[in-house]
């Protein structure tokens, strides 16, 4: 026997369900559908939590963990978002800020530093450095030149680096042949260092026009076995002075003058008076934007130790010139809880919390100009062996900038996405997105 079924209508139906139904169970069939939907989206996009748009600052949050800190404050010193802020971090060469503020305002913005030239009554010049961090190969070829107006003949170039103490030690630098460990010395050229390379037939020759290879910085390079960049001249403050005596030779000969004697140490006789007091051709604030934007550690501990030797006399030490530091610090910024032990970064020793560096960019901003800038962005970075720090302003508007503070101490490779995201919500936030 055969059964024929019933005839069944086709059904037409939207996310299943049978439009014949009544509008209750569609309700009821969209709200499930909804909530799956809902469900799954932040499993596929992430959460939605994290969403700059949704969170705003707080999102910035998200990289922060127990070892790092994170402050950030609008243009009157209003905290608009902050993360382990009073924790003491390692700051890295973020430290330089302060260094360079203390320098500001211990010796002022138009400070120019000094070089002295003298004729002994035996027809030697002696030179007499005190500190000058950018006495490049530049600035010592325009001396010879004011020089060159006033002697003819010379016999020795007497070197005199006695206005810095002949055994400072900088906690942190190292005795490598990099830039970075240049140690400081009161007579030096071109940062303490030697900047070759090698021409088609290994010959070593200099890697600057505008600097002579002297004997000295010749036989450093084979010594050190140096190929191709910039080198440090080694840990002897002697060394470094005799190098900058034997630049200066080389352009009192170019311009005329006759040096038939050889460059030696020596030491500055009171009763002597000075053939030139040359200043430098760069202000304080020039210096400082130098420093700050190579990050150099060795300018850096030159401004902390000549301040230490102009207030409280020569020798100048890294102890005298920190103790200047930290008494601007404690009196005029309120800072108890820092530790300084040098003025560059470079020793994993110097102690300072977010929300101190906060302080220190509040008093720093009429020299916000003096850092690097990106767009909408001035900063200053720091990078020691598992340490990433910056600090700088975000600017929200022509005269709006909002300090921010970002110590990461520990292994990490992100900073640039917490600053775009600082930058992007703060922003945002300005403009009541």
């Amino acid at each position: 026997m055969i059964y024929n079924k019933p005839e069944q209508k086709p059904q037409h139906t939207i996310l299943g369900i049978d439009p014949s139904k009544s509008l209750a169970y569609f309700m009821a069939k969209f709200r499930k559908h909804l909530a799956i939907f809902l469900w799954i989206i932040p499993i596929i996009f992430g959460p939605l939590s994290y969403s700059a748009k949704a969170q705003g600052l707080q999102a910035c949050l998200r990289w922060i963990t127990e070892s790092d800190s994170i402050i950030l404050a609008d243009t009157q010193g209003n905290i608009l978002i902050r993360k382990h802020d009073r924790k003491e971090r390692i700051p890295a060469s973020t430290l330089k800020l302060l260094t360079a503020l203390v320098a500001l305002r211990e010796l002022g913005p138009a400070y120019r530093f000094k070089t002295t030239c003298y004729l002994t009554g035996q027809g030697n010049l002696l030179i007499k450095g005190y500190g000058d961090p950018l006495l490049i190969s530049e600035v010592l070829n325009d001396m010879a030149q004011v020089l060159a107006g006033r002697i003819h003949r010379i016999k020795d170039i007497i070197v005199d680096n006695h206005y810095f103490s002949r055994s400072i030690t900088i906690p942190g630098r190292g005795h490598s042949t990099n830039p970075y460990d240049a140690p400081p010395a009161a007579l030096c050229a071109n940062f303490n260092t030697i900047n070759v390379t090698r021409d088609r037939h290994g010959n070593i020759i200099s890697a600057e026009p505008q600097t002579p290879l002297t004997p000295l910085g010749e036989r450093i390079a084979k010594t050190i076995g140096a190929r191709n960049g910039r080198y440090t001249l080694g840990d002897d403050p002697d060394v470094a002075s005799r190098y900058a005596g034997e630049i200066l030779a080389h352009f009192l000969r170019e311009k005329g003058v006759a040096v038939t004697g050889s460059v030696r140490l020596g030491t500055l006789s009171p009763a002597m008076r000075p053939l030139l007091t040359y200043r430098s051709p760069f202000t304080l604030r020039e210096v400082i934007q130098k420093m700050l934007e190579f990050s150099s550690n060795f300018m850096a501990n030159q401004l902390v130790i000549s301040m230490g030797a102009i207030r409280y006399g020569p020798p100048g030490t890294v102890e005298k010139g920190l103790r200047i530091v930290r008494g601007y610090a404690n009196r005029e910024l309120g800072l108890n809880n820092i530790r300084v032990v040098e003025g560059s970064g470079i020793s994993r020793d110097n102690r300072i919390s977010a929300k101190d560096m906060l302080t220190v960019l509040m008093h720093f901003r009429p020299y916000h100009h003096l850092l690097r800038k990106k767009t909408n962005l001035f900063y200053k970075t720091g990078t020691l062996k598992d340490v990433r720090t910056c600090v700088g302003y975000i600017k929200v508007l022509p005269m709006d900038l909002y300090p921010f503070v970002i110590f990461v101490n520990r292994p990490f490779h992100q900073m640039d996405h917490i600053i775009t995201c600082l930058l992007k919500a703060t922003i945002r936030k300005k403009k009541g997105l």
